[in-house]
């Protein structure tokens, strides 16, 4: 099998996405630490692991905790002796928009997206150094990409998991460590207000209720096989990167870079820019 031998973690894997990536990569070999705040879902989806074949283990900790992450790395290193892959998927949303959010909307969302994300993978980095290798895999969001109306936290802390992901990639890879993050467009309980919504819409236009396909949102279980190939060594080449799958759309996304440059010697004042901005960097072309 493609990751027989492997260790993974996968935080937030109780449910959703989470879940559809930790059966995946327990089919396709490794074994599995399974993550959630909730014992009982935790158990179940280390019942489904192991009712495919697969071998996995529960680890009830929040990743918001440092050193509940530090036992989630644990976890892998007592029951299986080493960590090869930590996919970084645990997430809560706290939706509302700027004016309304509250210091609680905000720190609930950042602690688990962003503080977990580093607490984990700076436990996951230090057993992957030692041992010299090792795939991590960020989960981040088109709203951390592109904004997102009344996700002030959630695209924060999603824009945050991408400057990681690409300072990690930097920082990891002389020890053979591969950091890449990815998105996914998938039916959970985080779509299901725009599902929800989008049926009510349609409803009260009169026209047929909407496939969730159709809106572009397909089942977890569509998004696995993303993260088992960057959890191989087949994608060993692949570092640094934000991928996108969708159902059948997979997609590479392009980094951040300048568009557009203009010079003003000595320097730039209010002046030349109030004279030159629009006919320079601020031109429509």
């Amino acid at each position: 099998m493609l990751l027989e031998g492997k260790s993974a973690i996968v935080t937030g894997s109780s449910k959703g996405l989470g879940r559809a990536y930790a059966i995946a990569l327990g089919k396709a070999g490794a074994k599995v630490v399974v993550n959630g705040r909730t014992a009982s879902e935790v158990d179940t989806v280390v019942q489904n692991i192991k009712d495919e074949g697969g071998e996995a283990v529960a680890c009830v900790e929040s990743v918001a905790s440092w050193e509940g992450a530090k036992r989630i790395t644990q976890c892998a290193k007592d029951n299986f002796g080493h960590l090869d892959i930590l996919v970084n998927n645990a997430g809560i949303t706290r939706d509302r928009t700027l004016l309304k959010m509250s210091e609680e909307d905000w720190d609930e969302v950042i602690a688990i997206h962003l503080k977990g994300s580093f607490a984990c993978g700076k436990f996951a980095a230090l057993e992957m150094k030692d041992q010299g290798s090792g795939r991590i895999i960020n989960i981040t969001s088109g709203a951390g990409l592109l904004g997102n109306f009344g996700q002030t936290n959630y695209s924060s802390a999603k824009a945050g998991i991408v400057g990681m992901t690409l300072t990690w990639a930097l920082e990891l890879a002389k020890y053979n460590i591969n950091v890449n993050a990815m998105r996914a467009s998938a039916i959970t309980r985080m779509t299901e207000p725009l599902i929800n919504r989008a049926i009510k819409n349609a409803k009260e236009a009169g026209k047929p209720t909407p496939n969730p396909e159709k809106l572009g949102i397909y089942p977890p279980e569509a998004a696995a096989p993303l993260v088992v190939f960057l959890a191989s060594d087949e994608a060993s080449w692949i570092n640094g990167q934000i991928l996108a799958i969708d159902g059948p759309r997979l997609v590479l996304w392009s980094h951040p870079k300048e568009i557009r440059t203009a010079y003003m010697f000595p320097g730039w004042t209010v002046e030349t820019m109030l004279k030159y901005f629009k006919g320079t960097i601020g031109s429509v072309s």
